[in-house]
């Protein structure tokens, strides 16, 4: 099993990719998950598909909201309290924002975006480093996009600069705490089939009275493999990067998208 015995926190606990990253992990043997959401019935209903998966993988779940530093704080001293280690970080949490082209968006808008992407994510990091460094390891992994690399039509601007910008922290904090035996990567995401995208395809379908398998289709072209891969699939792409077969692995980004983007 790819994450045996591995203590992990994941952020971002929903329906679409947050969730898919808490049962891969308990399918692939993490003794603990501790996973957080800023609502209760996302994380009773991840605990419950947790468990379905593996009985034996222990949940600890918490309330709380990355923007806030005291609740990244809190998070962490929970985890470690209850499990003693943190093996490793999961930094799914996010704000995708209000669909707008950049020359016009509202620029109040791009700051919240921002406060989660990146400050938010940050601050699950600073908070989780020190108990990295005191155990002489632990991998880090931040969910990105392909929209950093491939502007689309789908007015993401915003959230493509917060994650772009999270791309760098990343290299910058891969070089920083190498020495102390500390991974820290990047997963770029495409399209994602999943609970999310099947409420923009419908979404989409009916604005602009499209048959949905129009829509499906007119994606799926641009990806080598022809379709859109699933959130489950990334989601273990993503884990890959925490585990232990990625020990030689730090300052990436890892692509999980189909073969829609092929960096040279």
């Amino acid at each position: 099993m790819l994450l045996k015995d591995k203590v992990l926190i994941i952020s971002g606990i929903g329906p679409g990719l947050g969730v898919k990253l808490a049962v891969e992990a308990a399918r692939e043997g993490a003794k603990a998950l501790a996973i957080g959401a800023r609502t209760q019935a996302k994380l009773d209903d991840a605990e419950k598909r947790i468990l379905e998966v593996n009985p034996a993988c222990k949940v600890l779940k918490c309330v709380g909201d990355i923007r806030q530093e005291a609740d990244c704080k809190a998070f962490v001293a929970a985890a470690h309290k209850a499990f003693g280690r943190i093996d490793g970080l999961v930094n799914s949490a996010f704000n995708w924002g209000t669909p707008s082209r950049a020359d016009v968006a509202d620029l109040k808008t791009w700051k919240d975006v921002i406060d989660t992407n990146l400050i938010g994510t940050m601050q699950m990091i600073q908070a989780v480093t020190p108990v990295m460094k005191a155990q002489k390891g632990g991998a880090i992994v931040n969910i990105s996009t392909q929209a950093t690399v491939k502007p689309n039509g789908t007015g993401e601007g915003g959230y493509a600069a917060s994650k772009g910008a999270l791309n760098a922290a990343s290299k910058y904090l891969a070089f920083e705490l190498g020495a102390d035996n500390i991974r820290v990567n990047v997963v770029r995401m495409g399209w994602m089939w999943g609970i999310p995208v099947q409420g923009y395809v419908s979404y989409a379908s009916k604005q602009n009275n499209v048959p949905e398998k129009t829509l499906i289709d007119s994606i799926s072209t641009n990806i080598a493999l022809k379709r859109m891969v699933t959130d489950d699939e990334c989601a273990r792409a993503a884990l890959f990067m925490v585990s232990d077969y990625s020990s030689a692995v730090t300052g990436a980004a890892l692509d999980a998208n189909g073969g829609e983007w092929m960096p040279t």
